[in-house]
C-alpha cells in the first residue's frame, strides 16, 4: 500500500472538483481557459486537504522510529548480579518497553511528500497571484479579438502588479541597506510565505467566525418547515426584484444593440464587431433586429455618425453580463419556485391521516425502480414530515459541539503544558497507540469541517451581485475565478492553523519535534518572531467576537440599517416581503395548475376524438387540389374572391380544431404576448460571415 493512498486521492479529489466546477460552471458556453485555471485552482487547494492526514500519520511514524533509535541507542546500567558483586557491572543497550513502532497503512515513502508539497504550493500560488487576475480580467473583457483582450487584461492589472512589485522592491531595498541583516534566498523566501499566509489568516479567521455559527443554525432552522417556508417566501419576493431588474436591464442594453444594429450597414467596416454583439443576445432579439433591416443600404459617411470601436466593446462587456445575469435569475427563480411548492407540500401533508406523501405538480417523468419500492409515498411521508426535522436537529447538535471545540481550540492551541487543545489531546491519545486509522480519520473530519466552514461563506456570500456563486450552471466567468483565487489564498493558513491546532507545528507549540513535510516547505517562520510568536498566536482568538457578532446577526442587522434588505423575524419590511413572496408563489402555482390542467383536456380530447390535426390536413389538401381544378381557367380577381368565400365555408370546423390543437389556456400577462406576427419563421438561419446578409438572404422574397 505504500503510495498507492495517495494516488487514490489525487484521481477522487480530481473528479470531486470537476464535479463542483459542472455544477457551478458551463463546459458548453464558458471559455476553455477560465474552466481550466477555475478547476486547477480548486483541485490544489482540495489535494492539500485530502493529503494532509497523509503527512501527518507519516510523521508520526517517523518520530516514533527517531525515539525508538535514540531510545535503543541510549547505555543503561544493567541490574546487578544476586551476588552483589559490583565489579562486574557493563553498560548494555536494552530494548525500548514502549509499543513498538507499526507501518501505517497509507505510509508515503521518504522524498515524495516535500517535492509534491513545493510543486501543489507554488502552483497554486501562482495561480492566485499571477495567471487568475489576468484570467479574470481577459473574461471579462469586451474585446473582439485576442490581442485586444490581452491589452485589456494588462492594463486593468498594470495596477494591480505595480503595487505588489512596489511593496516588494521597497522591502528588498529595505533589507540591502539594514547592517544588521544578512537575509539568503531562503529567509526572503520564508518571509514572501509568511506575509501571504498572514494575509489569508487574516481573511480566515473572519469567514471562519461566520462559518462556525451559521453552518449549525442553517441546519437547525431547516429542521423547522414553518420558518423555512417564510424565509423562502422572503428570498421570492427579493429575487423578483432582482429578476425584474435584470430584464429591464436586459432590455435597455438590447435597445441600445438595436440602434447601433441599424446603423451600421452590411457593408461598414464595424459590422463584423455588430454581428459578435448580436451572436451573444437571445435569439428572441436576434430574430428582432434582423427582421426589419435593409441589409443593401449603403452606409454614407458624410451623413451618419457612427460609434467607435471603443464604444462597441464597452456594448458587448454589457451585453455579456446583462444576459448571464438575466439568464442565472430565471434559473433561479424556477428553482426558489420549486422549493417553495415542496415546503408547502410539507405542511400540507404534515396533518395527512393515511401517511402518503401527496404532491401538488406531480412529476410527468415515469418513476425509476427507486421511487417504486423504495422511496415510495408512505417512506416519502415518513421522512419529509417526521424523521428529516430530527435528524437535521441531531446534526446541528453535533455540528455545535464540533464548533465549540474549534473556539476553544482556536483559543488555546498556544498551551503546550498542559495540552488544552481538544484536537491535539485526541491525536496525542491515538498516537500513543500509534493507531493510525484513528488518526488520520481524526484530522480528516477536523480539516473537512474547518474548510466547509470557510468554503460555504465563499459560495454565500454576494458583492453587490458583482460577484456571486450561483449553482445549475449559472456562475459567471469572473465569479468562477474569483472563487479560485480565494481558494488559494485561504488554504495554506488553515492548513497551517490546523497544524498548530494538533499541536504538530513546532514554530507555534516551541516543540522539538519531526516536522510535517507540509511545514517544511513554508521555512521556519522564527525568521518574523513577531508574526510567529504574536500575530498567529493572539489574532485566532478574535474568532470568539466574530461568533457572538454572528450569534446575535450583528452583520445583518447593520446591513439592514443602511437599507439593505434582510430576513428579520422582527421587522415590518420582513413581513411585508413574505406576504408579497407568498403572492407571487399563488400567481404561479395558479398559471402552472391552468397549463396543467389545459394539457389535461388536451390529452382527454384526443384519447377520445383521436388526433383531429391529421384528418383536417387531409381534408384540406383535398379541398385545396379541387379548388385549383375548378377555377384554373378563372381570371386572377375572381379566383381570390371564390377562393376567400371557399374559405369562410367551413370557418366553424375549423374554429373547432383550434380549439383542440390550442397547447395551453394563455395567462393574461404583458411578457407572454408576442412580439412578432404568428406568421414568422421559428427557424430562421444565424449562420454565415454577417448575421444581417444571413437572415434577408432566406427571405428575400417575402414583400412580393
Amino acid at each position: 500500500m505504500s503510495g498507492a493512498a495517495l494516488g487514490i486521492e489525487i484521481v477522487v479529489v480530481f473528479f470531486l472538483a470537476l464535479f463542483l466546477l459542472h455544477r457551478y460552471g458551463d463546459f458548453k458556453k464558458q471559455q476553455r481557459m477560465v474552466l481550466f485555471g477555475t478547476l486547477l485552482a480548486w483541485y490544489l487547494c482540495f489535494l492539500i486537504v485530502f493529503i494532509l492526514p497523509l503527512d501527518v500519520s507519516t510523521t508520526i511514524y517517523k518520530q516514533c522510529k527517531i525515539d525508538h533509535d535514540d531510545h535503543a541507542s541510549a547505555p543503561t546500567v544493567s541490574p546487578p548480579p544476586s551476588n552483589h558483586n559490583t565489579t562486574n557491572m557493563s553498560v548494555t543497550p536494552t530494548k525500548s518497553s514502549s509499543t513498538p513502532c507499526y507501518k501505517p497503512w497509507s505510509y508515503i515513502p521518504d522524498g515524495i511528500m516535500p517535492v509534491f508539497w513545493r510543486v501543489v504550493y507554488w502552483t497554486s500560488q501562482c495561480l492566485t497571484w499571477l495567471l487568475l487576475p489576468f484570467m479574470q480580467s481577459y473574461a471579462r473583457s469586451g474585446g473582439f479579438s485576442i490581442t485586444g483582450k490581452i491589452k485589456t487584461a494588462l492594463i486593468e492589472n498594470a495596477i494591480y502588479y505595480g503595487t505588489y512589485l512596489l511593496i516588494f522592491g521597497s522591502l528588498l531595498i529595505y533589507v540591502a541597506v539594514h547592517p544588521e541583516w544578512h537575509l539568503s534566498w531562503y529567509e526572503l523566501q520564508t518571509i514572501g510565505i509568511t506575509a501571504a499566509n498572514t494575509w489569508g489568516l487574516f481573511l480566515l479567521v473572519l469567514l471562519l467566525g461566520y462559518g462556525l455559527v451559521e453552518i449549525p443554525r442553517s441546519y437547525w432552522n431547516a429542521s423547522r418547515h414553518g420558518h423555512l417556508l417564510i424565509k423562502t417566501y422572503f428570498k421570492a419576493s427579493k429575487l423578483m426584484t432582482e429578476k425584474a431588474d435584470a430584464e429591464e436591464n436586459l432590455e435597455d442594453v438590447m435597445e441600445e444593440v438595436r440602434k447601433v444594429s441599424e446603423s451600421i450597414k452590411y457593408n461598414h467596416p464595424l459590422r463584423k464587431y455588430i454581428d459578435t454583439i448580436l451572436r451573444k443576445c437571445p435569439l428572441e432579439y436576434q430574430e428582432k433586429m434582423g427582421r426589419n433591416m435593409d441589409d443593401y443600404e449603403d452606409f454614407d459617411d458624410k451623413q451618419n455618425t457612427y460609434p467607435s470601436e471603443k464604444s462597441l466593446v464597452k456594448l458587448h462587456k454589457q451585453v455579456i453580463y446583462a444576459v448571464q445575469r438575466h439568464n442565472r435569475t430565471r434559473v433561479q427563480w424556477q428553482i426558489l419556485l420549486q422549493q417553495a411548492i415542496h415546503l408547502e407540500d410539507v405542511a400540507k401533508n404534515e396533518t395527512s391521516s393515511t401517511h402518503q406523501f401527496v404532491h401538488s405538480f406531480p412529476s410527468s417523468e415515469p418513476t425509476g425502480w427507486f421511487s417504486r419500492y423504495i422511496y415510495t409515498p408512505t417512506a416519502e411521508w415518513y421522512w419529509e414530515c417526521l424523521l428529516k426535522r430530527w435528524f437535521y436537529r441531531l446534526l446541528s447538535v453535533l455540528l455545535t459541539l464540533f464548533s465549540v471545540a474549534v473556539v476553544w481550540s482556536e483559543c488555546t492551541f498556544f498551551s503546550t503544558q498542559p495540552v488544552l487543545s481538544l484536537f491535539a489531546v485526541f491525536i496525542q491519545l491515538a498516537e500513543r497507540d500509534y493507531n493510525y486509522l484513528y488518526i488520520e480519520m481524526a484530522c480528516f473530519i477536523t480539516i473537512f469541517f474547518l474548510c466547509t466552514c470557510v468554503y460555504s461563506t465563499v459560495f454565500r456570500i454576494r458583492v453587490f451581485n458583482y460577484y456571486y456563486l450561483a449553482s445549475h450552471h449559472q456562475t459567471d466567468a469572473y465569479s468562477l475565478q474569483f472563487s479560485g483565487m480565494l481558494f488559494c489564498r485561504l488554504t495554506p493558513p488553515l492548513c497551517l492553523n490546523f497544524l498548530g491546532l494538533i499541536h504538530m507545528d513546532s514554530a507555534i507549540s516551541h516543540k522539538d519535534k519531526q516536522q510535517t513535510a507540509y511545514t517544511s516547505i513554508m521555512g521556519s517562520m522564527r525568521v518574523l518572531s513577531f508574526i510567529a510568536n504574536g500575530f498567529y498566536i493572539y489574532y485566532p482568538m478574535l474568532i470568539v467576537i466574530l461568533c457572538i457578532a454572528t450569534y446575535f446577526s450583528l452583520g445583518t442587522r447593520c446591513l439592514n440599517l443602511l437599507g439593505f434588505q434582510q430576513f428579520m423575524d422582527d421587522s415590518e419590511m420582513t413581513s411585508d416581503l413574505i406576504d408579497e413572496g407568498k403572492e407571487l408563489i399563488r400567481r404561479e402555482k395558479r398559471k402552472r395548475q391552468r397549463i396543467e390542467d389545459g394539457e389535461n383536456r388536451r390529452r382527454e380530447w384526443k384519447e377520445r376524438y383521436g388526433n383531429p390535426r391529421e384528418d383536417y390536413a387531409a381534408r384540406n389538401r383535398s379541398s385545396h387540389e379541387l379548388k385549383e381544378t375548378s377555377y384554373s381557367d378563372s381570371v386572377s380577381s375572381s379566383s381570390s374572391r371564390q377562393a376567400k368565400y371557399s374559405r369562410t365555408g367551413g370557418r366553424a370546423e375549423r374554429d373547432c380544431v383550434e380549439l383542440l390543437q390550442d397547447a395551453e389556456p394563455l395567462d393574461f400577462n404583458a411578457d407572454t404576448l408576442p412580439d412578432e406576427p404568428l406568421e414568422a419563421e421559428a427557424g430562421r438561419h444565424t449562420g454565415g460571415r454577417y448575421l444581417s446578409m444571413s437572415s434577408s438572404r432566406s427571405r428575400i422574397f417575402d414583400d412580393v
